[in-house]
């Protein structure tokens, strides 16, 4: 992982993972250094990905009293349980459809649990964080949040684009991608993870969009794109025409059975796989 500086008060502890045929996707957790440190995801659940010593060198775990959880898919909730045990006075911020899906696997200890809906806030000493629902999720329990101190929006996966190489995944500036690259990666990326989206109303969706236009960040901090300053309105422009992109057909059986093919010294597929027919 790498740790990139946003401001004073926050950090990006980024990381990547390939996806074939598709890119580079970033997979970032934050740190927001308040009064009451909070920590926004806990990465990929895979092994060796080094999140608690990228976290060690940002705030010391014992001092994080917040634990914001976006939502509960895998990419966000790799090392949740290790710093539940590292920082025992964090209380996870979540919500109840969120604590829900939590216990379907590891359940969380409920006076470690803190229910926050879209619209409340919650203040950590020096700054006030409001949670809202943002335009694109792939989650029941997503929840992103507005910092009134340094105008930055967490927005979850929404805004997320796999990036054309592991460099740019994790770079510090989603400007030093190609602008084209980037859009179609955003307009991808919406179909990926949101495709419901195809089946909104636009003149819906557009309305979800417009809170955001209204928040105006000054930075846009999504879990699977590098920072975002001065993007706003590009962003939200592309956005709002989601619901008319291409849908996304990920490869089927006979596509899998060519790509493993390439990976046999004789160009054949492996033993014991089998060729669709049509």
């Amino acid at each position: 992982m790498q740790t990139i500086r946003v401001d004073a008060d926050i950090s990006v502890l980024s990381d990547q993972l390939e996806v074939p045929g598709i890119g580079f996707l970033p997979v970032n957790a934050f740190v927001l250094r308040a009064a009451e440190p909070v920590v926004v995801d806990t990465g990929l659940s895979l092994p060796g990905r080094g999140f608690m010593d990228a976290l060690g060198s940002v705030v010391d775990p014992q001092d994080v009293r917040w634990i914001w959880l976006t939502h509960p898919d895998r990419d966000h909730t790799g090392s949740l349980v290790e710093l539940l045990e590292a920082a025992p006075r964090a209380r996870v911020i979540t919500t109840f459809i969120g604590v829900g899906i939590m216990s379907t696997e590891q359940p969380l200890p409920m006076d470690r649990v803190y229910l926050l809906n879209p619209g409340q806030s919650l203040s950590v000493g020096d700054r006030t964080l409001t949670a809202f629902r943002p335009p694109l999720f792939d989650s029941p329990a997503t929840v992103g949040f507005y910092d009134d101190r340094s105008r930055v929006c967490f927005s979850s996966d929404c805004f997320g684009a796999p990036m054309p190489s592991a460099e740019l995944a994790v770079g510090g500036d989603v400007g030093d991608a190609p602008a084209d690259a980037r859009r179609a990666g955003q307009l991808l990326w919406a179909t990926i993870d949101s495709p419901w989206v195809h089946t909104a109303d636009p003149a819906a969706f557009r309305r979800t969009v417009q809170p955001l236009r209204e928040m105006d960040p000054a930075v846009i901090l999504s879990s699977h794109l590098p920072p975002a300053a001065g993007h706003n309105a590009e962003f939200l422009d592309l956005l709002e025409t989601a619901p008319g992109a291409d849908p996304f057909v990920g490869p089927d059986q006979r596509a899998l059975e060519e790509l493993l093919a390439g990976f046999e010294p004789d160009g054949q597929a492996p033993s014991g796989t089998r060729t669709a027919t049509t």
